[in-house]
């Protein structure tokens, strides 16, 4: 790769070989008018701008745009060097802020109107105190799910399906993104990888059929609708976990696309280096579904009967292990139903192994944490900070 330079006026340009790191006097060089450039490394542009019928402005230009996109892809890491921060980080947190979860816990009638005033007075500050005073490294929070109510605006998503308001009208990952920035704490979204079970016209608008089919109109619509999130959202999205991929076999191992490769560029489309995860549903022995993720989904339900195989080192198949689970009764909902040196004992495990975990807890409709939760989660990132 080379660095150019071109002097003002002149269709004569400078250039030097470049490795990916960008020596740090270069900036300060460029202000001199090329005055502190070896001569020997000036070379004159004019018979390259007759060949191609340019003006030195188009070359410029060109040249700029092709250099931004090179240097955009020295910022990609491998899949080892993108899990670093979450290997390091331990554990984090997930809630369910779900429109039907909402409506049965609080007993609240739930229409687009409600579901937008809910949205807009979730307190992200309040969220992501309690999480920093916990010591969590990321925070979770599902996208949408069942209901086809979605916590941000997709226009992509209301163009297909035709139900306004279902998305809501404040961007609450970008605010949830600002509030958690802040205080070092990462931000994972989760999305399931079907349409909306209890949308019947979502359903029928996106062309889903619930089984071991193909559903591949269904998919390029549903990767389309992840790719326009991930470009409003960019690095704000260090992670996507992926629910529901049941049929992978059916839906994502052709060899032309939609398949995981697809549906991994979609969810990358703003950030290259956002970690993925495809959820094959519960499994005590952790396992990757594709190449395509860089962490395991990892969901169990019963912790005591998590299977880790010995010498892993903390990767399965090459992804980094991480487990998920719910500290309360169910996913999103209930009381504690462990102690918090149960919880600790839990995540130990995981962490004995190198892996990392997540714990799901319920949230009020405000969007803080639940009261019950937080000495668990204490606990949890006392724990997390005693390791090596």
């Amino acid at each position: 790769m080379f660095l150019l330079a071109a002097r003002p006026g002149s269709t004569h340009w400078w250039r030097s070989a470049l490795s990916k790191a960008l020596p740090a006097p270069w900036g300060r060089q460029m202000g001199n008018g090329g005055a502190s450039f070896p001569k020997s490394n000036w070379f004159d542009t004019a018979p390259l701008l007759l060949a191609l019928n340019l003006t030195q402005t188009q070359l410029m230009f060109k040249t700029a745009l092709a250099t931004l996109i090179l240097l955009g892809g020295l910022n990609d890491l491998t899949a080892d060097q993108r899990t670093d921060w979450m290997k390091d980080g331990k554990w984090g947190v997930m809630t369910h802020y779900l429109a039907d979860l909402k409506a049965e816990s609080d007993h609240i009638e739930m229409t687009p109107a409600k579901w937008n005033e809910l949205i807009d007075h979730f307190d992200t500050e309040a969220l992501a105190r309690q999480l920093k005073e916990a010591g969590a490294a990321w925070y979770q929070i599902t996208i949408g799910q069942n209901s086809g109510y979605y916590l941000a605006p997709n226009a992509t998503y209301e163009g297909i399906v035709h139900e306004p308001g279902k998305c809501s009208q404040r961007d609450l990952i970008s605010d949830l993104y600002r509030s958690l920035h802040r205080r070092n704490i990462r931000l994972l979204v989760y999305l399931p990888s079907g349409a909306p079970d209890e949308d019947a016209k979502a359903i029928s608008a996106l062309d889903w059929r619930k089984g071991s089919y193909p559903n591949r109109e269904f998919q390029t619509k549903w990767e389309a609708v992840i790719r326009e999130w991930s470009l409003r959202w960019g690095e704000k999205i260090s992670g996507w976990w992926f629910d529901g991929c049941y049929f992978a076999d059916a839906m994502y191992r052709s060899p032309q696309p939609p398949n995981f490769a697809s549906f991994a560029a979609a969810a990358r489309a703003g950030n290259a280096n956002a970690l993925l995860a495809f959820n094959p549903g519960v499994n005590y022995s952790i396992i990757s579904l594709t190449s395509e993720e860089d962490f395991t989904a990892g969901e169990i339900d019963i912790p005591e009967k998590l299977s880790i195989r010995p010498g892993s080192d903390g990767r399965v198949d090459g992804a980094q292990l991480q487990v998920l689970s719910y500290l309360g009764q169910t996913w999103g909902v209930g009381k504690p139903r462990f102690s918090a040196d149960q919880a600790v004992s839990y995540s130990r495990k995981v962490w004995d192994q190198h892996g990392v975990v997540t714990w799901d807890v319920p949230s009020q409709l405000d969007g803080k944490l639940s009261p019950a939760s937080l000495p668990l989660l204490r606990a949890i990132g006392k724990a997390a900070q005693k390791i090596h």
